[in-house]
């Protein structure tokens, strides 16, 4: 039998003898023995049974045979740190002329016959590898063309003792010295590749530091006595630069992974909806990558419920209590979270757990900056609300430096026993509604079709927008039609992708706009927000603003809801949340102006709604938008979407019409954002029913409903006065204890005014036109000179064509330009007409009407109406 044959049954005993045969000739060491057993045995039959297997030594090679105990004692006694040390000795023994387990971290070069994945790194694709894979799976591709599993691609699995490749035996004996030798040399020769097969990628990319407790996947270790350490998973569903596991990892003690799922906990106070439908099926999906991807790390997840609110931190504090009892652990390590009432849940968890001796540790990593640390001196608070200011607020007072991403381990120590738990299933996050006849109402069909919910689907994700997207992002971020956005912020609400990651991939792949890395600012701003106004998500900043006067018909909110308004672009983005739970952040903006300036309904139905159907679903982001778009926030937008004209800027063709409104694909591109204006020969022909294929529009004249809103904004100004500045007309907004206890102690009071002692009120950025209507509360939209109405432009390509002729040429931009109204017109001529698009014939063609077809007859001067 050759030494590399995994031996069974009695012909143990004869393979092992034959292994000592080659120690005690010389040919193997002691040691190289001692990984083998280990290798070929397992970890639980070589301590039993090594013990008897070298007894006949005891009187034939006494040294030998003492070398040989030391060695077992030696590894079955260690402490952690110590036997870290030996596995990573023992598993390069294992590989021999394979390379290191661990990805080579050179985002710069590319092996020959390997991938690179998410982050950069090169994974090698030796016959290793097929065995041993990385804890985060690159997607198939980075198009965006996901699998219906939570997983791509085959699962990836643990490298166990008892199918690892073993080395062979000959006259050069391999040793573990050997072993490091020869894959270090490994690794040297992996960043030395061709200069030609360097792919065309960003320069400087930056080199992410290796974890300091990183492991190497190998032989099983013995599971350690020492008291484990509980690791909370939160909003930190990843293994990728993750504080709170680096830090389990070098306590040095065996690693228990938990969730814990309280609804009560999560909801909070007031009207929160913290976590909608789409949003908690995002976490099953989320929580069984993240089950998957510790289990290939040789660990697991352990899931706790409980939904009773108790006292002094409630359910949670309660089963991590019983945990510890349990399991004899004395530390808690968990990433942060800032929504006030997790934070005050975490701080009485932390407090209740120091009192009976269990150390509770809070680690950063949620948001780029603390927003409890962020302070206003130095700056005041002119301007708060912007992100501009919060920005200047982040230089004036720095926090701790950021740091380099972490990659994430390759092994976690795992305890003795586990402690019981519960499925994923039972926490029933991913439950779905049931008809009469027993059927199941599968409503997430359609995310599950659009989302990769892995952690290496994040980074499939932000690869491919960093290598495409992104150069199209600072000017063209707001089309629907085109794949110019990013598509990470579900990713980034569930902790599968840090912001720190980010970050650093952005600057790292050159990121020359300044827009996309300020989004990461504004997400910031919005937890600060929060921070500092716990009842942003329900309640009005503007006092004024909380008489304001708002629509109750429920049809409207209804037929927003489900995209049945009759505006197709605002139905196009409705049914594209509800479909897939997502939609890019001009469009937000559009479906958000047209039910609060259009539709009159109030802000907190169009949060709620947004809440329930996001799988990016955040609390602070969506009110703070969501309150700033119903003119009651820290900021004002000072824009309006119209529902029409704002098409000609998102999808100036109508192809993300066509793609959510299928029933109007057949309508021109001129036509297909307001379909009212078609002649009903063309409805006729593209089988657009009005009230029947297609709703009716549910209001008509969105200039009278505009200038409604402006009047009912004026009304309650004026009647509130108080809470208008009279010099500058701005709005005034109570401050909380904490920015008047900055401002008062850097003198930066920025003109707000003290009442009575009990309230400080600042001046906020206000809307122009809201000022103006300030002086004529009666004055109509037409007369108002600040109009914030958002027309949109025909399309910036033809825009900057026209500028760039006309620098060169005024003559061949006027002629340039009336050539393309030329063809337009020509071509509507053709569609009205009903014959195929294309260059038209020369002489005039028209279809001969008949009596019988009445819709055929074009009326004169048709085509310039509608231009």
């Amino acid at each position: 039998m050759p030494p590399s044959a995994a031996p069974d049954g009695d012909s143990t005993k004869v393979w092992v003898r034959r292994i000592l045969r080659e120690v005690l000739a010389g040919r193997e060491d002691p040691e190289g023995f001692f990984a083998l057993c280990l290798s070929v045995l397992g970890h639980q039959e070589t301590r039993s049974q090594y013990p008897s297997h070298i007894e006949p030594l005891r009187a034939a090679n006494s040294s030998m045979h003492s070398v040989l105990t030391s060695i077992y004692k030696e590894y079955f006694s260690k402490t952690e740190d110590d036997e870290l040390e030996l596995a990573l000795a023992l598993s390069l023994v294992e590989t021999k002329d394979y390379e290191l387990s661990a990805p080579v971290h050179e985002p710069q070069l590319k092996q020959p016959g390997g991938r690179r994945n998410e982050s950069g790194s090169v994974w090698p694709t030796s016959e290793f590898q097929t065995q041993r894979r990385s804890p985060i799976q690159p997607a198939e591709a980075a198009s965006g063309t996901r699998n219906n599993s939570p997983q791509t691609g085959p699962s990836p699995k643990v490298c166990s003792p008892r199918t690892a490749v073993e080395p062979e035996h000959n006259a050069d004996a391999w040793t573990p010295a050997k072993a490091r030798s020869a894959s270090c040399h490994q690794v040297m020769e992996a960043g030395d590749v061709d200069q030609s097969e360097k792919p065309k990628r960003p320069k400087k990319r930056r080199q992410r530091r290796k974890c300091a407790a990183q492991q190497v996947v190998g032989l099983p270790r013995a599971p350690s006595a020492a008291a484990p350490v509980l690791l909370w998973f939160r909003r930190d569903l990843r293994l990728s630069d993750n504080p709170a596991l680096v830090s389990a990892l070098k306590v040095g003690a065996p690693v228990i992974p938990i969730f814990i799922w309280s609804p009560e906990e999560e909801e909070g106070p007031g009207v929160t909806v913290a976590m909608g439908g789409a949003c908690k099926y995002w976490l099953h999906q989320a929580l069984s990558c993240l089950c998957s991807s510790l289990e290939n790390i040789g660990s697991h997840l352990v899931f706790l419920k409980s939904e009773t609110r108790g006292s002094e931190g409630g359910a949670s504090l309660r089963a991590l209590q019983g945990l510890a009892k349990a399991t004899g652990a004395r530390t808690v390590v968990a990433n942060a979270l800032y929504e006030p009432w997790l934070k005050g849940r975490d701080d009485a968890v932390a407090a209740a757990l120091q009192k009976s001796g269990v150390e509770c540790e809070m680690f950063h990593s949620y948001c780029l900056r603390d927003p409890y640390s962020v302070s206003t001196e130095g700056v005041g608070l002119r301007g708060i609300g912007s992100v501009s200011h919060f920005m200047s607020c982040c230089r004036q007072n720095p926090g701790a430096a950021l740091g380099a991403p972490l990659d994430p381990p390759t092994t976690l120590p795992v305890p003795a026993h586990w402690p019981p738990g519960v499925s994923l299933e039972t926490l029933g996050l991913a439950r779905m509604p049931k008809r009469k006849d027993g059927t199941t109402i599968d409503w997430a069909a359609n995310i599950r079709k659009s989302w990769d919910f892995s952690e290496g689907g994040a980074h499939a994700r932000l690869e491919a927008f960093l290598h495409d997207g992104v150069y199209r992002y600072e000017k063209e971020s707001g089309r629907a039609d085109a794949p110019n956005t990013s598509c990470v912020s579900p990713y980034l609400h569930f902790g599968q992708l840090s912001p720190r990651w980010l970050l650093w991939d952005a600057k790292g792949a050159r990121c020359r706009p300044p827009k996309f890395q300020r989004k990461l600012a504004w997400r910031d701003l919005a937890y600060w927000q929060l921070t500092l106004f716990p009842d942003l998500p329900w309640e009005s900043l503007r006092p004024p603003y909380k008489a304001l006067r708002w629509s109750t018909d429920r049809r409207h909110l209804e037929a927003w809801q489900r995209g049945r308004t009759g505006y197709p672009l605002v139905d196009a983005a409705m049914r594209q949340l509800w479909l897939t739970g997502w939609m890019n952040n001009y469009m937000r903006h559009v479906v958000a102006s047209f039910l609060i300036a259009y539709l009159h309904l109030p802000w907190q139905e169009g949060y709620r709604w947004f809440q329930d159907t996001l799988v990016d679903a955040d609390v602070a982001i969506d009110a703070m938008m969501w309150q700033n778009g119903g003119m009651c926030g820290l900021d004002h937008w000072n824009f309006v979407m119209h529902p029409v004209d704002a098409a000609m800027t998102c999808d100036p063709c109508g192809q993300y019409v066509r793609k959510w409104c299928p029933e109007l694909s057949g309508l021109p591109d001129e036509l297909i954002h307001k379909p009212w204006r078609c002649p009903t020969s063309l409805l006729r022909r593209a089988g657009v029913v009005f009230g029947q294929t297609y709703p009716e529009r549910i209001v008509t004249d969105l200039e009278e409903r505009r200038s409604q809103s402006l009047q009912d904004v004026a009304l309650v100004r004026k009647e509130f006065g108080q809470y208008v500045d009279k010099r500058s007309g701005c709005d005034l907004v109570p401050l909380p204890p904490r920015l008047v206890s900055e401002a008062l102690g850097s003198s930066h009071l920025d003109g707000g005014v003290a009442t009575g002692g009990k309230q400080f009120l600042l001046p906020v950025i206000t809307r122009m036109e809201f000022k103006h209507q300030q002086e004529d509360p009666d004055a109509d939209a037409a007369s108002n000179p600040y109009n914030a109405v958002l027309k949109g432009y025909v399309s910036r390509k033809r825009d900057e064509t026209i500028a760039f002729l006309n620098e060169r040429d005024f003559t061949a931009s006027v002629m340039h330009e009336g050539a393309q109204r030329r063809e337009r017109m020509e071509s509507d001529q053709r569609r009205l007409e009903g014959l195929p698009r294309g260059p038209a014939p020369r002489g005039r063609v028209r279809r001969t009407p008949t009596a019988k077809d009445r819709f055929s007859v074009v009326p004169g001067g048709a085509v310039a109406s509608l231009r």
